[in-house]
Parts: structure tokens; C-alpha cells; sequence
């Protein structure tokens, strides 16, 4: 149970050398999640310049090589073993099997796959060369092609490699879908993509006025204005728990979000998408001093993503150039402001 307990702090330390790093360059890190194969250190967001990027990886085995030669250094000073033929022996001294972690640890998040430190290294260097989506694209077909390796090894020697592979394949197609969003993202407002014909609630309104709303449309989070001014956010999952324990006669205000972030049509979309991740909502509230003027939401963002696919798949065929966000003739001029927003 010691060693277990002792595994677990190391891997926290190596999340902290991620964190601690990032918060250099100006990065915060909301939390450090525990996962069965390792942990991860959730960062707001990745650094800009691809040397931050290299630093902030290699920060993490670099806690393991300094524990690591830490711990060898006790070792031969004591005169306990320092290299056994199987380091996981549980009459080997602890102090040894926790060296040969470390070592373990290091070697294995230096693997040149994401979402491994060694995928993040491999497109921080191309990144110093080539553009950021092309660096993390072929970063990614690295990493699936050493998830292909993992997962032929898994099923010959150990299924927990299997699981291993599994887990890399995913993470490196999430990350090369990532950067393909940045670049469709790139150039562009909230106000390009954002909803302006939105239902609005009343603080005094009962729940069954919302659950209307969510019947007869396709919005799903209602801001909450008072007076004309935005005084907070009825998210889906709220008004559900909400409806589930006090009924449709409840009011808006007994179950609205008061302190709910907000952005500006002039916000850039990349920014905001990231805030949209960040606080985990599905829906922002776009406010033009102080007027609630529309609402942006992951799924418009996601029908971005689905027209721009579209339009590029479409400019292939015809053999043409792929169109840039907000150039001349661009798809992505915004509407017409409405200034009629229902009541």
C-alpha cells in the first residue's frame, strides 16, 4: 500500500512540473486529474511559441530523471542495491523499486506519441519549422502509427499495452481535430458565429415558461435578463435538477447561474472557445455594453466546423484553393445585428 501511495506522489510531482512550468510563460492549471495509467495536468491553454511548448513537456520526466538520480545517489551512499534484474521484487528496497519508477515513468511519457509528453515534444520541434497545424498533424499520424506498434505488442505480450494504445490513438486524433479548429477559428469574431435570435427569461418567470422555450426551439441554456441588463445564465442541466426538485412553478431566479462569464462580439472566436472549454459551458451570453445582444454555444462552433470541412472538401474537387475566414467574398461576414431579442 506504501509503494501505491508513493507512485501516486510521483506522478503528482510530474504533473507539478508541468504546471509550475506553464504558470511561468502566464498559463494557469485548473486541476491535475489521476488516471489509471498516469495523470494529467489540465492547462487553460497550451503556450503560443513552440519553445514554451517544449519546455512545459519536458518539465514533467524531468522531475522523474531529478527524483531519479536523487534516489541513486542515496543508494550507493547507503550501499543498497542500485540496478536489480527486476526492479518490481517486493524484497528489493523500496528505495530501488522507486528509482526504476521514476526511470520507468520518464522513459514511458517520452514516447513520441500524444497525449504522451514525447508527442508534445515531437511537435513543439516541428512547430520551430513548419506551420502549427501541419506540426501537430504529423505529430498525431506518429502517434497513431505508435499506437498501431502498442496495440500489436499488447495483444502478444500484455493487454494493459492494448489499453495503452487505445488511449494514445484517441488522444493523438483529438489533438490533430484541435488544431484543424484553431485554423477554421483563425481570423474570426464571436460575432461571426454567434446566435441572435435567442429566447430570453425573466427572473420572476416559473421554470415551465423555459420548458417551453426547450420544447418549441433548439436552444437549450437561456440567459436571464432583468431590466434590460443580463443578471445570469439557465443552464440545461440547472433547469433539469432544478425542474426535478422543486417542479415548473419554481422560478428562473431559484435556479439561474449569477456569476456566468460573458464575451463580446469583437472577442476573437479562438478566445472565446477557449473560455467556452475552460468554465465547461455549453453557452456564453455575447454582451455589447452591457446589452445582451446573443448567445454563442459549442454547437454553433461545431457547425463552423462541419461547413468549413464542407467548403474544403468541396474547393478539393473543384480543384480550387481553400477559401481564408474574413477575406474578400468569405462566407463568414457576420448577419445583420438584430436588436429585437424576444422577451
Amino acid at each position: 500500500m506504501a509503494i501505491v501511495l508513493m507512485v501516486f506522489g510521483i506522478v503528482i510531482l510530474h504533473e507539478l512540473g508541468h504546471a509550475l512550468t506553464a504558470r511561468r510563460f502566464g498559463i494557469r492549471t485548473p486541476d491535475i486529474t489521476l488516471l489509471p495509467i498516469g495523470g494529467m495536468a489540465r492547462l487553460e491553454r497550451m503556450p503560443d511559441e513552440p519553445k514554451q511548448e517544449l519546455l512545459v513537456a519536458l518539465a514533467g520526466p524531468a522531475v522523474n530523471v531529478a527524483l531519479a538520480s536523487v534516489l541513486a545517489l542515496v543508494l550507493v551512499v547507503t550501499g543498497q542495491p542500485l540496478a536489480p534484474l527486476d526492479p518490481l521484487e517486493a524484497h528489493l528496497p523500496i528505495l530501488t523499486q522507486l528509482l526504476w519508477i521514476n526511470v520507468v515513468l520518464a522513459v514511458f511519457n517520452l514516447i513520441p506519441a500524444f497525449p504522451m509528453d514525447g508527442g508534445r515534444v515531437v511537435r513543439a520541434i516541428l512547430a520551430m519549422r513548419l506551420p502549427p497545424v501541419r506540426a501537430t498533424e504529423l505529430a498525431a499520424r506518429l502517434g497513431q502509427g505508435m499506437a498501431i506498434l502498442l496495440g500489436i505488442l499488447g495483444l502478444m505480450v500484455n493487454p494493459l499495452l492494448a489499453i495503452i494504445a487505445l488511449f494514445v490513438w484517441t488522444g493523438a486524433g483529438a489533438e490533430a481535430r484541435l488544431a484543424r479548429m484553431k485554423l477554421t477559428m483563425e481570423g474570426l469574431s464571436v460575432g461571426h458565429v454567434m446566435a441572435r435570435d435567442i429566447w430570453v427569461l425573466h427572473p420572476g418567470d416559473p421554470l415551465a415558461v423555459a420548458t417551453e422555450y426547450l420544447l418549441h426551439g433548439f436552444q437549450t441554456d437561456f440567459p436571464v435578463v432583468d431590466h434590460g441588463r443580463l443578471v445570469g445564465m439557465l443552464p440545461h442541466a440547472k433547469l433539469m435538477a432544478t425542474l426535478a426538485e422543486r417542479g415548473a412553478q419554481a422560478r428562473v431566479a431559484d435556479a439561474m447561474e449569477t456569476h456566468c462569464e460573458s464575451v463580446r462580439p469583437d472577442d476573437a472566436l479562438l478566445d472565446a472557445f477557449e473560455r467556452l472549454a475552460r468554465t465547461r459551458c455549453s453557452s456564453l451570453p455575447v454582451v455589447d455594453r452591457d446589452v445582451l445582444v446573443g448567445m454563442l454555444s459549442l454547437e454553433a462552433v461545431s457547425e463552423l466546423m462541419a461547413i468549413r470541412a464542407a467548403m474544403d472538401a468541396a474547393a478539393l474537387r473543384a480543384g480550387l484553393a481553400t477559401m481564408h475566414p474574413g477575406g474578400s467574398g468569405s462566407p463568414w461576414r457576420a448577419p445583420p445585428r438584430s436588436s429585437d431579442l424576444p422577451a
